[in-house]
């Protein structure tokens, strides 16, 4: 083995379990020559000490740079974090799920050690998931610009009236709805939020973006699909106020003047995968789908 294979280790550093996980991972990855990296913020909240030769490394989009695999050990917040180290790098995420439903992990806490042997061994393939490119205008002025792997919403702020947003679609206005808010979401996102709001369920490698309204008062709010080239607008009322989420990690106030634009995003998020498992047995193991039933 080189001694110059790196990794990025991306955890939940509260919790217990996930650090000691994290201890025997970096032991046995620095034992099969792999620089194991790890970002200032994950540094930080691990109280009871560092493995001894890890490096650090700031936490920002170039966290990963250099490394060939960035290994999650956590839930989904943690894979999201994860993917705002990985995503500018290209860079591969594998995930092993100490959380609780875990839905973009490739494995689970009785595997980790597969997991390691599979790293080392480079046996791993990578599937592509597409990302929101999301933009916030002010009149015709760029004043803010994000991105997100599951969706990006619109919420009413705390104890505000509903919002009153006009949805337009590739330039064409559609529908205007009072609301609590909307989300827009990749396929990968029609499993997070936009299901808990009654949206479809699009497996990964359909090429299109969600929109589900929130708790609105009109004829018309139903969940709509949409191309991948296709562009969605929501322009808000005046006298609204809002607040967009991004992966509900990073959080924008937005004015009741601005307009946001959600689209395809060029630079799509790559989860290392170690088996070809099919998206319809991962959606039911993960929701405990009752594929028996109850006839005979």
């Amino acid at each position: 083995m080189t001694s110059n294979r790196r990794a990025l280790l991306v955890l939940n550093t509260r919790a217990k379990p996930a650090r000691e996980a994290a201890t025997g991972v970096v032991a046995d990855l620095q034992a099969a020559g792999f620089i194991v990296l790890l970002a200032q913020d994950d540094a930080s909240g691990w109280h009871d000490g560092v493995p001894a030769g890890v490096e650090i490394v700031p936490a920002n989009e170039q966290a990963s740079d250099g490394c060939e695999v960035v290994v999650v050990l956590g839930g989904d917040g943690t894979i999201l974090r994860a993917a705002e180290r990985a995503r500018n790098s290209s860079v591969p995420i594998l995930s092993v799920n100490l959380g609780h439903v875990g839905f973009l992990a490739e494995a689970e806490s009785e595997d980790i050690h597969a997991v390691t042997d599979a790293i080392v061994d480079r046996r791993w393939h990578v599937e592509e998931r597409m990302a929101l490119d999301i933009r916030v205008f002010d009149a015709d002025k760029e004043v803010m610009r994000t991105w997100a792997l599951n969706e990006v919403s619109l919420e009413k702020a705390a104890g505000a009236r509903m919002i009153d947003v006009l949805v337009v679609v590739d330039g064409r206005p559609l529908s205007r709805w009072g609301c609590d808010g909307v989300v827009a979401a990749s396929p990968t996102g029609s499993t997070a939020y936009a299901f808990s709001a009654g949206g479809p369920v699009m497996w990964p490698e359909v090429e299109a973006m969600l929109l589900v309204p929130l708790s609105a008062h009109a004829l018309f709010a139903r969940p709509l699909v949409v191309g991948p080239s296709s562009v969605i607008s929501f322009e808000l009322a005046e006298w609204s106020e809002c607040l967009l989420a991004a992966d509900s990690r990073r959080t924008y106030d937005i004015k009741g003047s601005n307009r946001i634009e959600v689209r395809r995003n060029p630079v799509p998020v790559r989860l290392a995968r170690l088996a070809d498992t099919p998206f319809t047995d991962r959606l039911v193991a993960k929701f405990a789908l009752p594929v028996d039933g109850w006839r005979v």
